[in-house]
């Protein structure tokens, strides 16, 4: 007597594997991290807007169509203006982001691109100025959250798809 295992069809693009749907407890736990990281953000004072311009930052960097879609949509519910969302990848070049918010900018970009050790000092310097630990500790986290969410969407190739409301 054999035993029959059932497979499941797991998505695939182009030949990847969706990472998120091939290992659920892994994504899953993804997941119950990025909920503990926003929490963590509410606790420390930081509004929505800010946490979507970092999710949004982050993932400009790292070229994750799938993050950037939905974290614009998340932004504008959130109450933010297609001008920033516009001008976000030149924020430097601007004024018209608050000191907090640049800071935040800045710390999200030094944590994405940690190898960059004089960058990183700066923009912890910079946090230091107009953000408590918690606020440090919390942009940090939302952070490395969508830095791993842009991994999973760029690793297997997830598309982003056409919907209804534009």
């Amino acid at each position: 007597m054999s035993e029959t295992v059932e497979t499941t069809t797991v998505p695939r693009t182009n030949g990847r594997i969706y990472v998120d749907k091939q290992s659920p407890t892994a994504y899953q736990a993804l997941l119950k991290t990025a909920d503990a990281a926003r929490a963590t953000a509410a606790e420390a004072g930081l509004d929505r807007i800010l946490v979507e311009l970092v999710n949004l930052r982050v993932s400009q960097l790292n070229g994750c169509a799938v993050c950037l879609d939905v974290h614009t949509r998340a932004a504008v519910r959130a109450g933010e203006s297609t001008r920033r969302l516009g001008v976000l990848a030149a924020w430097r070049d601007t004024e018209i982001f608050t000191p907090r918010e640049r800071a935040a900018l800045a710390l999200a970009e030094a944590t994405t691109h940690p190898a960059d050790a004089l960058a990183q000092e700066r923009a912890y310097a910079e946090a230091r100025e107009v953000l408590d630990d918690d606020g440090i500790s919390a942009v940090i986290w939302v952070a490395i959250t969508i830095n791993a969410f842009n991994r999973v969407s760029i690793l297997s190739k997830h598309p982003v798809r056409e919907t209804s409301a534009r």
